[in-house]
């Protein structure tokens, strides 16, 4: 058993506490159940589930257990919090396979197979479902101030709005996350609450519903919310969010995504989102204050990330994937995936050839150059063979009679020809129309 909640301070991740006192009390027996709730709007989790994510995981390293709500009901609603525009609703379809795709991924971070401490996954939905809105009123709407819930920072930021407001479907939603709370009290005996800071009026909304309702005690903490040094959210890019899912973000761009946050933001991370120790921390810093230029502490804090979400096979691959394009490494056991992901952001020539013609008489290097546009003509192309500067998949190619077979696919149908240190082209093999 670790200080979990000394633990957390000193990571810089207690935001808010409700009576800290009694909550260090409750938590020095083992085996407390610890709940953070998670939004389904997509099928995959985001950067910004990392938080949450690894805050339970801390919890059941600490001799507790982790509970995982996915918000199939309170989904269909969407959390004002935070928010100033009303969410589309979810149809039921859409949510399960939400929530379903988060399930699995849930799996890289907590233990659900480890005795007292393993970990729970629910859905507010199984409990939701079938209550009544007149049982609702009843049970939960009668112990519900409206001045209270006025109150809260999620009501009052929209309610005052000219577009509109807040509807009454949102204004509810904290009677329904407040109702997730004593509901888990009873049936998992979890007193305690975590979330981001945004959604300290959510739980303390539960806390004063079990007191009224059930005359429990019930625990928030809240953490900062993950963002950069500039106010943005983390995981948030030109492209879009960066997802834990491979189909959505691959391992390479996942692991580029950290490689090249602001040094303003790699000490919050390593300690937010990492495992590692104060000491090792400290000592990236410092290496790090005395060679910036090396980004010690952006590399180590990919790896660990990387290899955390994707796993060990992922980061090979998303470190194979950096050293093609940055040091110009051997290109082999890659996909056709992972090469369009690692050219994404280029502006580098590409060439498509029928595979009759690679898997008949193929085709010879220097014609691969100028199809590519890596040469203006086949004299400029022998040329640059015969001074040792073309390259098949990173492999320097010094005979003009090169020919290029399916022994030279780098993928499952590209061949990456470089001509110089940086001039690439892909050559993609097609089926034959």
């Amino acid at each position: 058993m670790s200080d979990i909640v000394s633990e957390l301070q000193w990571r810089g991740l207690v935001h808010q506490t409700t009576d800290e006192a009694e909550l260090r009390k409750w938590l020095d027996t083992p085996g407390r159940a610890v709940y953070a709730g998670f939004d389904p709007t997509a099928d995959s989790l985001h950067v910004g589930s990392l938080l949450p994510l690894m805050t339970l995981r801390r919890f059941q390293k600490a001799g507790h257990k982790p509970v995982a709500l996915v918000g199939g009901a309170t989904g269909m609603i969407g959390d004002p919090s935070g928010k100033s525009q009303e969410r589309n609703l979810l149809d039921a379809e859409q949510l399960e396979r939400n929530v379903n795709g988060m399930a699995e991924q849930m799996q890289s971070f907590l233990d659900f197979e480890c005795g007292d401490s393993s970990a729970v996954l629910v859905n507010n939905y199984d409990w939701m479902s079938g209550f009544s809105f007149l049982n609702f009123l009843r049970d939960v709407g009668k112990n519900s101030p409206v001045n209270v819930m006025l109150a809260k920072d999620s009501v009052k930021s929209r309610i005052g709005r000219d577009d509109g407001g807040i509807s009454y479907t949102e204004f509810s939603y904290m009677l329904l996350q407040a109702y997730d709370f004593v509901h888990l009290s009873e049936h998992q005996d979890c007193h305690v609450q975590i979330g981001g800071s945004d959604q300290w009026g959510n739980i303390t909304a539960g806390i004063d519903l079990g007191r009224r309702m059930r005359s429990v005690q019930l625990f928030g903490l809240t953490c900062p919310l993950l963002l950069t040094s500039d106010g943005r959210k983390m995981g948030k890019t030109e492209d879009g969010a960066i997802w834990l899912s491979p189909e959505r973000t691959s391992p390479y761009k996942f692991y580029q995504y950290w490689v090249n946050i602001d040094d303003k933001d790699t000490g919050n991370c390593m300690r937010f989102l990492t495992e590692l120790g104060s000491e090792e921390i400290e000592a990236l810093e410092k290496l790090h204050e005395e060679e910036p230029h090396k980004s010690l502490c952006q590399y180590r804090l990919a790896e660990e990330l990387t290899r955390l979400v994707h796993g060990e096979g992922g980061l090979a691959k998303a470190q194979k994937a950096s050293d093609v394009f940055f040091n110009r490494g051997e290109i082999a056991e890659l996909s056709d995936q992972d090469l369009e992901e690692i050219f994404a952001d280029a502006d580098i020539p590409r060439a498509e050839l029928p595979n009759s013609q690679l898997a008949g008489e193929g085709i010879s290097l220097i014609d691969a150059l100028v199809a590519t546009k890596l040469s203006k003509s086949k004299g400029e192309a022998r040329k640059a063979i015969q001074q040792g500067g073309a390259y098949v998949n990173n492999q320097r190619r010094e005979d003009i009679e090169t020919k290029l077979s399916p022994q030279d696919l780098a993928s499952d149908s590209i061949i990456v020809l470089r001509r110089g240190k940086k001039n690439y082209a892909l050559l993609r093999v097609i089926s034959d129309a």
